[in-house]
C-alpha cells in the first residue's frame, strides 16, 4: 500500500520538478528575447507558476477527495500531471514561435501545478488512514521521501543523458527526452495505483453517511476548522516550505548561477547529498511518533535560521575557492547614485540597461555572477580592491569591467580541480538534513490536525499554499534580492525570516498531535 501510494508520487514530483532542474536551458530555449539575468529569472517565475496554482488545485481536488473518496481522486491528478509533463517536450522554442512558446510553456507549468495541488494531500492522507495510530509518522514519512526521490530520478535522467549525449547536444535538443519518457512512467503509475483499495476510514464514513457534502465551506468557512488550517500554515508549513525549497533547489541554483559550477557537476553533488539524507526523512518521521512532531520541525526550524548564512558562506569557499579569494582579496564596489540604478529585471525585454555608468556596471557584474556591494558616492565607477574603474566611454565600459575582475583573481566559472568535493558534498547533506527534520514528520501533524470528513481538504490548502507559495516563489524571489543588491547571500533572508515566523507562531499555537486518533 505504501509502496504503490508512494511510486506514483515519486513520479509527480519527477515530472513537476524536470523544469526546476532544467531551468538555465529552459531560460535560453524559451526566454531568449530578454537579456540574460532576466531570462533565468523568468524561468524561475515560469516555474514558480506551477506552483502558484497549488492551492486551487488542492481545492478543486481536496473536494472531490472528500466527496468522491481518495483513491479515484489522484488516479485524476497523476493522468493531468503526466500529460502535461509530456507536452513541455514536444513545445517548440522561442526561436520557432515567438512569444507563444513561453506562453505555452507557462500553461503547462499551470496545469502540472493544479494536479500537484491534488496529489499530496489524497496521498498523505491514503497513508495515514491505513497507518497504525503508533506508527503514523513512520508511515507516512515515505510519502514525505517522494519529494526527493521524484527530485533524485530526475537528477539522474538528467545526468545521465548530459553525459551520453554531451552538453551541446543536451542543451540543443536532449533536454526534451525527460519530459518525453514521462509518458511510459505515467502508463506504469496507473496501472499500480488502479490495484488499490479505498482507504477504510473514508469506507467508513461513505457506509455510515457521514461524508461532507460541502467539505470546502466545511473546512474553511467555520472559524473552528479555519483556524487551524491558519495555525498549520503560519505555524508549520510555511517554515518547512521555505527550508525545503532552499536545501534542495535554491543550494542547486546557487551552485550553477552563483557559484558557475558546471551544470552536471553540480546534479551529481546535489544527487549524492540527496542519497545520503533522504532515509532522515523516515528516520525523523518514525522518532515523530515516541517524542512527537512539533519539537523535530521547531528544532530543524530554529537550526536552519541559525546555520544558513554558515552554511552557504562555506559552501562558496568549498566549491568555488577562488571566487571567496577574490572577494576577501579585491572586494568589487559599484559607486552610484542610487537614483541612476535601474533594477537589474526586465520581463519585457525593452530595458537595455546601457545609458549610466551604475546600469552597465551592475549588468556586466550580474552576468559574469560577480558579487558586489553598493555606495551612493559616485557616478557610476567601481572599484575592484585599491583599482578604480571610471565609466568614461559606456560602449567599452562592461569590457573595462571585465578585464580588471579578471586580473583580480575572479573567476569566470569555478575551476573544477579546486572543487573541494566532499565538503561541498557534507555541506550539501547538512542542508538536505535540515529538510528532513522539517518535512518528515509534517504529512502526519497535517493528518492529526483535521477531522476525517474534511481531512483531504482542510491539510491540501495550508500545505500548498505553504510550499506553492511560501516555498515555490523562493528561489526567484531569492535571486531578485540578489540581483538587485548584488550581495550573493542577501537572498537568504527570504527563507530566514519565513522560518523564524513559523517558529515563532508554531512554538504558540501549534498542538502536539502524535497522540490523537484519526479514526473519528
Amino acid at each position: 500500500m505504501i509502496a504503490a501510494s508512494s511510486l506514483g508520487t515519486v513520479f509527480e514530483w519527477y515530472d513537476f520538478y524536470l523544469y526546476g532542474l532544467l531551468a538555465g536551458i529552459i531560460s535560453v530555449q524559451f526566454f531568449s528575447g530578454v537579456n540574460e539575468t532576466t531570462g533565468f529569472i523568468l524561468a524561475l517565475a515560469a516555474f514558480a507558476a506551477g506552483f502558484a496554482v497549488r492551492p486551487f488545485g488542492a481545492l478543486v481536488f481536496g473536494r472531490l477527495g472528500d466527496v468522491v473518496g481518495r483513491k479515484h481522486t489522484f488516479l485524476v491528478t497523476m493522468a493531468l500531471m503526466g500529460l502535461s509533463t509530456f507536452a513541455v517536450g514536444l513545445l517548440p522554442s522561442y526561436a520557432s514561435i515567438g512569444v507563444a512558446a513561453p506562453i505555452a510553456l507557462v500553461t503547462l507549468r499551470l496545469l502540472q501545478g493544479l494536479a500537484l495541488g491534488g496529489e499530496y494531500g489524497g496521498a498523505a492522507t491514503y497513508v495515514a488512514e491505513h497507518a497504525p495510530d503508533d506508527r503514523r509518522g513512520f508511515y507516512t514519512s515515505f510519502i514525505q521521501t517522494t519529494a526527493t526521490f521524484g527530485l533524485f530520478a530526475a537528477l539522474l535522467v538528467v545526468i545521465g543523458l548530459r553525459t551520453w549525449l554531451g552538453e551541446e547536444a543536451f542543451a540543443d535538443w536532449g533536454w526534451r527526452v525527460p519530459f518525453l519518457i514521462s509518458l511510459g512512467l505515467l502508463a506504469v503509475s496507473l496501472w499500480i495505483r488502479m490495484q488499490l483499495e479505498e482507504s477504510p476510514v473514508f469506507q467508513k464514513m461513505k457506509a455510515e453517511g457521514t461524508t461532507s457534502k460541502r467539505p470546502l465551506r466545511e473546512a474553511f468557512g467555520q472559524w473552528r476548522n479555519l483556524r487551524w488550517v491558519l495555525i498549520a500554515l503560519l505555524g508549520a508549513v510555511a517554515g518547512q516550505a521555505v527550508v525545503w525549497y532552499t536545501g534542495q533547489f535554491y543550494a542547486l541554483f546557487f551552485l550553477e548561477r552563483v557559484l558557475q559550477v558546471e551544470g552536471a557537476t553540480a546534479n551529481i553533488l546535489i544527487a549524492i547529498a540527496l542519497a545520503i539524507g533522504t532515509p532522515f526523512f523516515v528516520v525523523f518521521g518514525w522518532l515523530s511518533d515516541r517524542i512527537g512532531r512539533k519539537k523535530i520541525i521547531m528544532a530543524g526550524l530554529a537550526l536552519s535560521i541559525a546555520g544558513y548564512f554558515p552554511l552557504f558562506a562555506a559552501l562558496t569557499d568549498a566549491a568555488n575557492p577562488a571566487l571567496a579569494e577574490a572577494q576577501a582579496r579585491a572586494p568589487v564596489t559599484v559607486h552610484a547614485d542610487p537614483a541612476t540604478c535601474a533594477f537589474q529585471f526586465d520581463p519585457v525585454g525593452g530595458q537595455s540597461f546601457d545609458t549610466t555608468g551604475c546600469d552597465v556596471a551592475k549588468s556586466a557584474l550580474a552576468k559574469a555572477g560577480i558579487p558586489y556591494a553598493n555606495a551612493a558616492d559616485g557616478d557610476g565607477e567601481i572599484t575592484v580592491g585599491e583599482r578604480t574603474i571610471a565609466p568614461g566611454d559606456l560602449t567599452t565600459y562592461a569590457d573595462r569591467i571585465a578585464v580588471a575582475v579578471a586580473e583580480a583573481g575572479y573567476p569566470a566559472t569555478a575551476d573544477p580541480a579546486r572543487i573541494d568535493r566532499v565538503r561541498v558534498v557534507a555541506i550539501l547533506t547538512a542542508l538536505v538534513l535540515l529538510v528532513t527534520m522539517v518535512y518528515g514528520p509534517i504529512a502526519a501533524l497535517l493528518v492529526e490536525l483535521f477531522p476525517s470528513r474534511i481531512r483531504y481538504s482542510a491539510m491540501s490548502l495550508p500545505y500548498h499554499i505553504g510550499n506553492g507559495w511560501f516555498g515555490g516563489f523562493l528561489p526567484t524571489v531569492s535571486f531578485a534580492m540578489v540581483a538587485a543588491t548584488g550581495n550573493i547571500y542577501f537572498g537568504l533572508w527570504y527563507p530566514i525570516a519565513i522560518a523564524a515566523l513559523t517558529l515563532v507562531v508554531g512554538l504558540l499555537f501549534l498542538p502536539e498531535t502524535f497522540r490523537r486518533s484519526i479514526r473519528d
